[in-house]
């Protein structure tokens, strides 16, 4: 009987074995040395492929960012001009999207580079942002502003990071009685402070969007 084969390398079997390190070990366990020997093959193989660290790097970040949804920003050009709930909906998507492979966020928050689905994103939201009504300066601030605050929240659980020991607290960070107990309860934090934090930067921009419309 034939030995099956193994499944010929391609630049998806090298993305998708590179983001399972990415998930499970951090960035730095993602390099083509290591993936080489993930995938059983020699390193010339792999390199006809993917050339070096960087291209792998700009391959996982752009097949994360493809998951986000932009359609509601071509509604936004065809009449629709509730550019605040595209801003909710996308930036929930975004949200979700880091939230699956938080140890890409660092290297998204540099910027969009060259990769193809971190430009399809700027893009897409500044044009929707134009034809809802936004000048091009106005459009431009509030791509950043919102990226800002999206990946800045995908960073790290703030509720997360204060430890559950009640003895930390106690005499020195009389105001902190309770922190002890915001570990166990993270994600709803997280999610709330999310929300919350998005609705007021909406609200505020909604005021601005008033002041720049009747100049």
């Amino acid at each position: 009987m034939a030995r099956p084969r193994r499944p010929l390398l391609s630049r998806d079997r090298i993305v998708e074995a590179a983001m399972v390190l990415l998930d499970t070990e951090g960035l730095d366990a993602v390099s083509t040395r290591r993936l080489a020997t993930e995938l059983a093959v020699s390193g010339p193989s792999l390199y006809n492929h993917v050339a070096t660290k960087e291209q792998l790097i700009d391959l996982l970040v752009d097949c994360v960012l493809g998951e986000v949804d932009t359609s509601m920003f071509a509604r936004l050009g065809a009449g629709d001009g509730d550019w605040r709930s595209a801003l909710t909906t996308w930036a929930a998507s975004y949200r979700a999207t880091l939230a699956a492979h938080p140890n890409i966020v660092p290297v998204v928050a540099r910027g969009p580079g060259r990769r193809p689905n971190a430009l399809r994103i700027a893009d897409a939201v500044f044009g929707g942002l134009v034809a809802a009504g936004w000048p091009r300066r106005e459009a431009t601030r509030i791509g950043a502003l919102m990226r800002y605050f999206i990946t800045g929240s995908a960073l790290g659980s703030f509720a997360g990071g204060f430890p559950d020991d009640a003895t930390v607290y106690e005499g020195s960070y009389a105001h902190l009685d309770q922190a002890h107990l915001l570990a166990e309860r993270q994600q709803e934090i997280n999610e709330s402070a999310f929300a919350a934090g998005l609705d007021a930067l909406l609200d505020g921009l909604e005021l601005r969007y008033r002041k720049v419309r009747s100049e």
